[in-house]
């Protein structure tokens, strides 16, 4: 079942995603399957942010590579699952998405992180794109990602050479929000997911979707983009709390409802 490979606690207004597919979290059509599925089980209405982390020694260790195997003896596409399919629903997903890294995160786990919204690592984490060692190179929109945040040479750098970096490197390089010691990892990651989630919501879906044209199609078009994106603030409740806080109190005062 998807909820015994991706568990769901909810903490507050966080929704705590646990992966646990033995051994290593590999990235096939059973674990993005579930991560979708999982998705699809949050509450909108209860839940400002979510905590993506493992219960087991690693994050991820990459891809399931028998379904390399099966695509390159048999040229079937079907063979490796719809990895950009997966890639457009987890991004578009409304809700703040913190990552927390442990062990190893290698391959697809790589850029299953770098498609969340914030990024906390491990100190001892070792963290690579390694697909050249197959003979690859990263498929789940890695090598975009690392251009986008890191530059051109770097992400040449990262995917050609395959190697496993430190997290402090790669926090360096833009790739990683923040890097805190192993025994701190999944309190810095609920901690900023408790201030992402009683924020105010609708503003951050917002702020979501205008980052997301910025990238897609650049300035000029968020710009264009900015009064459709922007309208549901208007609206929100919270931007009613936020403004009466403001003047009772002055700001960070205001205690946000999520709507």
């Amino acid at each position: 079942m998807d909820s015994d490979i991706v568990g769901i606690e909810q903490q507050g207004r966080i929704a705590v995603m646990t992966m646990q597919f033995r051994p290593y979290n590999l990235i096939g059509f059973d674990l993005l399957e579930a991560l979708l599925a999982a998705l699809g089980r949050i509450d909108h209405e209860k839940t400002g942010a979510i905590v993506l982390r493992s219960s087991l020694r690693h994050f991820s260790a990459g891809a399931d590579i028998a379904m390399f195997e099966e695509r390159a003896e048999t040229g079937r596409k079907e063979a490796v699952v719809d990895l950009a399919g997966f890639m457009e629903k987890w991004e578009a997903f409304p809700i703040p998405i913190v990552a927390a890294i442990n062990g190893v995160c290698l391959g697809g786990g790589f850029e299953l992180a770098l498609m969340c919204d914030y990024v906390v690592a491990a100190s001892s984490a070792k963290i690579g794109s390694v697909e050249a060692s197959l003979g690859l190179h990263p498929l789940m929109g890695g090598i975009q990602r690392q251009v986008q945040r890191a530059g051109a040479l770097r992400a040449k750098e990262i995917s050609i050479l395959g190697r496993r970096y430190d997290p402090a490197t790669l926090e360096r390089w833009n790739l990683i929000n923040l890097v805190v010691a192993d025994d701190r990892l999944d309190a810095a990651a609920l901690n900023i997911a408790e201030e992402i989630a009683h924020g105010p919501s609708v503003a951050h879906a917002a702020t979501k979707r205008l980052v997301a044209v910025t990238v897609d199609e650049g300035v000029l078009a968020a710009d264009r983009a900015m009064e459709d994106i922007q309208r549901p603030i208007w609206a929100s409740e919270d931007l009613k709390i936020g403004l009466a806080a403001f003047h009772a109190s002055g700001p960070g005062a205001a205690k946000f409802k999520g709507r």
